[in-house]
């Protein structure tokens, strides 16, 4: 390792400390380790074209960004939540189970975790507090935690890029993040019942049972866009990023004809938007692919892998010290930075002590999620913070109780890799 590559560590440590954004952190970072062995700086715009134009996978965030911001117009957000007070709000603690359940449904339109708890989170925390029903603390915890489902469950920005940097498939990363996901929402529905019985949570009226086909039936072509999403890449109508195309086009359908919930004016604004969190996303990628390059020219993942395999790492010891380095970081990093700058460095380790990539990136982008929510840096809980007004401290103290249950279920992904791997097995994966 380089004294020069040192210093473009140090440098970009000290950049993202003082807040400058990541991706300008990373870039000039890079720029004093090209400049410090003298390379001609063009190779930044060089690097960053040629991973660009080689990586046709990359189109797909834009097109599922698109795709989140129009299915968060107009009334589709009432009508889902609508349909999950019908299903599950009959329970004690009712609203903190819709809570849940909207989060598994609409993290098959969002994919951002941020998104889930900035959009639909907020309204049903309104829901929650009013009339003192919860307590604002309580209702804006388990809006948090399952929010981080969101990237989870297909269609997922975060298993978008790790494809990218992992070349696996994207289609079997998309099916092996709906267990998991299932399961992050089944442990805090359980911690939510327990509290909900200990602190005596409401009830909501429940809806009649004649009621339920015809909410469903309003519903039933908002919950229908993971169904398109999955049988266009595994019945081999799409690839991933024509499959993102098609989502973002059957969002708008829905949206614009069938709900009638989106004018001209509202969607240029959905298109400003949209593209204003691409570019965001587009610079830290640029960043991060200019960093590999400079990872790869110091020979980093090679040296890595044979330091661990020379010490014999049992693969379960190598998840483990991983993941609790993931989940350190993602308290003060968005999953992005951890995929894109630190996860190529441990893929070849990984690959050689025979863990499935698969398996492994579900796991990384499970753990950036719960890093998320870990305080006192989570960033999620600053997000909540900021569109409720809720404050930081109530948010914490409620919040340990979900995000022990979520630990608890990343144990349970961690040693049970044929969990995770069922679904895509089903459907012709080869580990």
């Amino acid at each position: 390792m380089s004294q020069e590559f040192i210093l473009c560590i140090i440098t970009l440590f000290a950049l993202a400390g003082i807040g400058t954004p990541i991706g300008y952190a990373i870039m000039l970072a890079s720029l004093v380790y090209l400049g410090m062995n003298a390379m001609d700086l063009a190779l930044t715009g060089e690097k960053i074209l040629q991973g660009l134009y080689n990586s046709f996978v990359l189109l797909a965030v834009p097109l599922f960004i698109i795709a989140a911001n129009i299915m968060n117009a107009g009334t589709i957000s009432d009508r889902l939540l609508t349909f999950c007070t019908a299903v599950v709000g009959r329970f004690r603690g009712g609203l903190g189970h819709v809570n849940v359940m909207t989060s598994l449904i609409f993290s098959g339109m969002s994919g951002s975790a941020v998104a889930d708890a900035a959009g639909i989170g907020k309204i049903v925390i309104s829901m929650m507090i009013r009339e003192n029903r919860y307590s604002p603390g309580y209702a804006a915890a388990i809006t948090a935690a399952s929010a981080t489902i969101g990237p989870i469950i297909p269609p997922s920005i975060p298993l978008v890029l790790y494809a990218l940097v992992s070349n696996t498939s994207i289609g079997a990363l998309f099916l092996a993040g709906i267990i998991p996901g299932l399961i992050m929402g089944a442990v805090l529905m359980v911690m939510n019942a327990t509290i909900s019985a200990r602190r005596d949570f409401a009830r909501e009226d429940p809806v009649p049972l004649m009621a339920l086909p015809r909410i469903t039936g309003k519903a039933m072509p908002a919950l229908l866009m993971p169904v398109i999403l999955l049988y266009g890449i595994y019945g081999g109508v799409t690839t991933p990023t024509e499959a993102a195309a098609v989502a973002a086009f059957y969002a708008l359908l829905l949206a614009a004809f069938f709900y009638r919930a989106l004018s001209v004016r509202s969607f240029f604004s959905i298109l400003v938007e949209s593209a204003r969190s691409s570019a965001a996303v587009g610079v830290v990628i640029g960043g991060a692919l200019i960093l590999n390059f400079i990872v790869v020219s110091e020979n980093i993942p090679a040296m890595l892998t044979d330091v661990l395999t020379g010490l014999n790492v049992h693969p379960l010891v190598f998840l483990i010290g991983v993941n609790l380095l993931v989940l350190l970081l993602g308290c003060v990093l968005d999953a992005t930075t951890i995929i894109l700058v630190l996860v190529p460095l441990f893929i070849p380790t990984a690959d050689k002590l025979g863990i499935d990539l698969v398996h492994f990136g579900i796991l990384i982008v499970v753990n950036s999620m719960i890093g998320l929510i870990t305080p006192p840096y989570g960033i999620l809980l600053f997000v909540i913070n900021a569109v409720t007004g809720i404050p930081l401290r109530d948010i914490i103290q409620e919040i340990w109780a979900f995000l022990a249950m979520l630990l608890l279920a990343l144990l349970l992904l961690i040693f049970s890799p044929d969990l995770v791997l069922w679904f895509p097995r089903i459907f012709g994966y080869q580990s």
